[in-house]
């Protein structure tokens, strides 16, 4: 993954972008905090554990800049974030880190917290990096529709979230592709490797439908319940969230109600078992199939097609980087809504 510097001339900033820097080092109170100096022109790397962190960024410029930061696998972590020249503006958020850095099944990704400055003019003038002693995890339990995806032009809505996300808050996205309610309970890196990571007081949000195309009704609710009761066990809070939509139309526009709707070959109702399960046992619920099936009927045939990759890749079910974070949006506002997260912890600009 490359690196960056912090907002400089253009010149000085492409001779800096040729320049490799030594790895600045986690804070463990013998010195300074990381900083601007594990930076180069287009990213910064700094060597830290993993674990949760909070990051200070200061962006800026002597002329007016437009900087937004992603890290890890692709993580979308800062928004687009417009400053005047000559000015500077500070921007915090919380990180998680961990190995895989991505997809629980994936690569492992490179070791210690790699972030990449964006955006149409970016400009880093400084740069913190410090354990975070008081955060609370989000965690995603998910598909290919939620994870954090490994490449261009595949993005999961998981992917786009944490950039809603003030300081104070990470999200750990533990969503894999391929995966179903049997085989993320039955797979030793998912299930079984989240649940004892969970501590008291954090979500998390399970979307798990899109895979479960061969699970009958008892055993998809059932497989609900052990997650939910699986997350209550160690303190969490779970919260069902029911999946996107299919970009499968009927020829009035609506969207067709099997595929589209995730019912599966066995006339499972996949939403409908969520949304059973949710008032049976009390959690609470994001019922993203209404949500995304509202925006995309509103859409239309051709204006819903920048949701999905089907410009790209004929491709209905996963979303480009504008639909995931379309989605992602729908997500943050579920959360306020539900109250689950505080206002005051979230972006909503």
């Amino acid at each position: 993954m490359r690196r960056f510097t912090p907002a400089v001339p253009a010149a000085l900033a492409l001779a800096a972008a040729l320049t490799a820097v030594p790895a600045a080092r986690a804070d463990d109170g013998a010195g300074p905090p990381p900083g601007i100096a594990g930076c180069t022109a287009t990213a910064c790397h700094f060597d830290v554990p993993p674990g949760t962190y909070d990051v200070k960024v200061l962006l800026g410029g002597e002329t007016a800049s437009s900087t937004a930061v992603d890290g890890e696998t692709r993580r979308a972590l800062l928004p687009e974030t417009a400053v005047a020249a000559g000015e500077r503006v500070a921007r915090s958020f919380t990180v998680n880190v961990r190995t895989p850095e991505g997809e629980p099944t994936g690569a492992e990704g490179t070791p210690g917290l790699d972030l990449v400055l964006g955006g149409s003019a970016p400009a880093l003038a400084g740069i913190r990096v410090t354990p975070a002693r008081h955060s609370r995890q989000v965690f995603l339990v998910g598909d290919s529709t939620v994870c954090d995806q490994p490449g261009d032009p595949y993005s999961g809505w998981g992917q786009r979230l944490p950039q809603y996300l003030r300081r104070g808050v990470s999200v750990a996205n533990h969503a894999d592709s391929g995966e179903s309610t049997v085989s993320y309970l039955g797979n030793p890196q998912l299930w079984a490797t989240v649940q004892p990571r969970i501590h008291r007081g954090d979500l998390v949000l399970i979307q798990l439908a899109h895979n479960d195309k061969t699970t009958d009704e008892a055993t998809y609710r059932a497989n609900l319940e052990t997650l939910v009761a699986g997350v209550r066990a160690r303190g969490g809070e779970p919260v069902l969230v029911t999946p996107i939509v299919r970009r499968w139309f009927n020829a009035d526009g609506t969207l067709n109600n099997g595929t589209a709707l995730l019912v599966n070959g066995l006339g499972v109702d996949h939403p409908a078992v969520v949304r059973s399960v949710a008032a049976a046992h009390g959690v609470p619920l994001i019922d993203l199939t209404a949500k995304t099936k509202a925006l995309v009927e509103s859409l239309g045939v051709e204006g819903s097609k920048a949701l999905y990759l089907y410009n790209e890749k004929r491709d209905n079910t996963h979303t480009s980087v504008h639909g995931a974070t379309v989605y992602a949006g729908l997500v943050r506002d579920e959360l306020l809504a539900l109250r689950l997260v505080p206002e005051g912890l979230v972006r909503v600009g």
